[in-house]
């Protein structure tokens, strides 16, 4: 599947980071690796240790020996520098960005998700420039119901997963079209600038690789 969107900058800036630290600390991380039971263990551990994502701590372990020197750690430096100009805002500005602490569900017809779907409704408008009235939003969601039975159509619930329970603070929705799967992402208002409209993008692009193999991932306007 192929994405055209610059979230791929904040992935492969989150691994020069990653390396960067894991070098700085090349002796704490070298022991927590020797001491794990297998990769399982030393992935979690390095992960905590760095406070990084698992996908970056994958990085750590695939670190080349010829990648540890002076040399190599200017240059992972000077990449963290440049892929900073290229954004907006840094992850630490937006902490979900990463993807740590958000997961995709399955959109339902459950009454929670009827109700997140009529609250990111009320900010779609249509034709006339009006809001969409309540038959509008029903039979929206009706009809999106049924193309994802036609497996025309997949839609996801983002949740954030790091309080006791998880919460909904979005939505994504792919459709697809030919050969192509339209992806739209809605974050509901308390929730935006957090970065989890990134980490939604981020997790869509292998659960709609999943349902839609093949395909190309065209990111239109939110939703």
């Amino acid at each position: 599947m192929t994405v055209k969107n610059h979230d791929q900058v904040i992935d492969r800036r989150e691994i020069a980071s990653a390396l960067l630290k894991a070098l700085d600390r090349r002796h704490e991380v070298l022991d927590t690796i020797v001491e794990s039971k297998d990769r399982d263990a030393a992935v979690a551990a390095v992960r905590d240790l760095l406070g990084t994502s698992e996908f970056c701590a994958e990085a750590v372990l695939n670190l080349r020996f010829d990648r540890l020197t002076v040399k190599e750690r200017d240059r992972i430096r000077t990449e963290l520098e440049d892929l900073d100009a290229t954004l907006q805002w840094l992850p630490e500005q937006r902490p979900y960005s990463t993807g740590a602490g958000v997961r995709l569900r399955p959109f339902s017809d459950s009454k929670d998700d009827t109700e997140l779907f009529r609250t990111r409704s009320t900010e779609r408008l249509d034709e006339s420039g009006s809001p969409w009235d309540q038959e509008r939003v029903e039979q929206e969601r009706r009809d999106g119901l049924k193309r994802i039975d036609d497996e025309a159509a997949a839609w996801f619930v983002a949740e954030c997963t790091t309080g006791d329970e998880p919460s909904s603070v979005g939505l994504v929705f792919g459709e697809l079209a030919d050969n192509e799967v339209d992806v739209a992402i809605w974050v509901a208002p308390d929730a935006r600038k957090q970065g989890y409209g990134t980490a939604s993008l981020k997790q869509a692009r292998s659960e709609l690789a999943a349902y839609f193999p093949g395909t190309t991932l065209i990111i239109r306007t939110p939703a």
